[in-house]
């Protein structure tokens, strides 16, 4: 869903199919997304820096992403554009290099528009950006420019990464599919660690065929879903122990997904989770901050004043973190991971929220990932799917889980479940 300010959000397959039809070139369709964003980024800030030049003469490229404007999260090295990870440390950092999934996406014929805004660090302090439904909600984090800039138009697709929930969450307050690989499916080489347990490249498109487009072009691997009718899928829906945080609104739209998947032919039952894995989400956090004061121990030891106090008191407390702590949090994630794929025994996906609710109003926050921290962990396949609505206008999304390394399930399940959604 886009605010009446801004374009519809633009069909990454769509445009790569008029592009290779000849319908129209590739240097027409990147002077679009220029346009779009000269026109209306300096209301949602969803940029860092843009490398228009560069993006005309990446137009002469080849491969399906031929014609297909891509932002880069912040936190990902770009050769010829600084790479800053939101913060005054980094000003003016220019990487000698891309990171290998820039490299593979320039490889498809990806012209890099520009560098989307990150949450310090991709932690908690937010960034400019604003969220194109409604512009003084929160567009998530900590891909927050990535999300808004999909979600208003002004480019078919984007790069973000989750370490918590940082597709996943800004795809469902922006109303745009937001896909988390397996991980390790896409390298993260490149990209500023925060927690090299957890730290995943994810992609926005406008929607699943989209998202899962982008991922193929830049895998190899049999990803699309578009141009074929999705097979009716057996789904899970799973509450989780924090069923409660969700809103009424959340809780709704989770079950009447549910009531349209089966309605479509799909196959719905109710799964309760062990409490391992209530367990395993508290382990989340154990692993997260104890890897973190290690990843960012530069930056803690030398320049601690020049973090926020949100990003520095997380890394002391990280460091007060004994390695048995560590160790027994890793345990039980291994533990759970097991058990999981004991529930995937009858079923081939979850049903669970995106987000406790719509975008928060204010840009003071990002909202909470606590929807999203337990899958990271698990290292599955995670997608948010639009469609849903609140009663304010604002978007929900619902989140599809596949187990891990069928990658292809999950997006085949969202895009069965996004069309239901659609036929509303």
């Amino acid at each position: 869903m886009s605010g009446s300010r801004f374009p519809a959000p633009v069909s990454a397959v769509a445009v790569a199919a008029a592009v290779e039809a000849g319908r129209t070139t590739a240097a027409a369709a990147i002077e679009r997304s220029i346009a779009a964003v000269e026109a209306h980024d300096e209301m949602l800030s969803a940029f860092v820096t843009t490398g228009f030049d560069e993006a005309r003469a990446a137009a002469v490229a080849s491969g399906p992403l031929a014609g297909l404007a891509l932002g880069v999260k912040d936190i990902i090295d770009t050769a010829g554009l600084a790479t800053e990870m939101g913060s005054p440390l980094y000003a003016g950092n220019r990487p000698r290099a891309d990171a290998p999934v820039v490299a593979l996406a320039r490889s498809a014929g990806a012209a890099v528009i520009g560098k989307t805004v990150t949450t310090e660090f991709a932690y908690l302090q937010p960034g400019p950006t604003r969220n194109p439904a409604r512009l003084d909600h929160t567009p998530g984090g900590s891909s927050s420019g990535s999300a808004a800039a999909v979600a208003a138009g002004l480019i078919p697709l984007a790069f973000g990464t989750q370490t918590g929930g940082s597709v996943v969450r800004p795809a469902a307050f922006c109303g745009v599919a937001g896909f988390k690989p397996s991980f390790r499916l896409i390298p993260t080489v490149g990209v500023k660690c925060f927690s090299w347990s957890l730290d995943t490249v994810g992609v926005f498109g406008a929607g699943v065929a989209d998202a899962a487009y982008f991922m193929a072009a830049l895998t190899g691997r049999d990803l699309r879903v578009d141009g074929r009718d999705p097979a009716a899928p057996r789904i899970g829906l799973v509450r989780t122990h924090l069923w409660e945080e969700a809103s009424g609104e959340m809780r709704q739209a989770v079950e009447t997904a549910g009531r349209l998947a089966e309605a479509g032919g799909a196959r719905l039952v109710d799964i309760e989770l062990p409490g391992l894995f209530a367990d395993a989400f508290a382990a989340h956090q154990v692993i997260q901050d104890f890897q973190a004061a290690q990843a960012l121990a530069w930056e803690y030891d030398h320049h601690a004043q020049a973090l926020s106090p949100i990003l520095r008191d997380a890394l002391a407390l990280g460091r007060m973190l004994k390695p048995e702590d560590y160790d027994r949090a890793r345990r039980t994630a291994r533990q759970a991971r097991l058990a999981l794929r004991d529930l995937f025994a009858d079923i081939d996906v979850i049903l669970t929220p995106s987000a406790p609710g719509a975008a928060p109003e204010g840009l003071a926050t990002t909202g909470t990932s606590i929807f999203n921290r337990l899958w990271t962990l698990m290292g599955t396949p995670a997608l948010n799917v639009p469609g849903l609505t609140g009663a304010g206008g604002l978007p929900l999304g619902v989140q599809i889980v596949a187990p891990f390394g069928r990658d292809r399930a999950c997006l085949e399940a969202g895009r069965f479940l996004e069309r239901q959604l659609s036929a509303t």
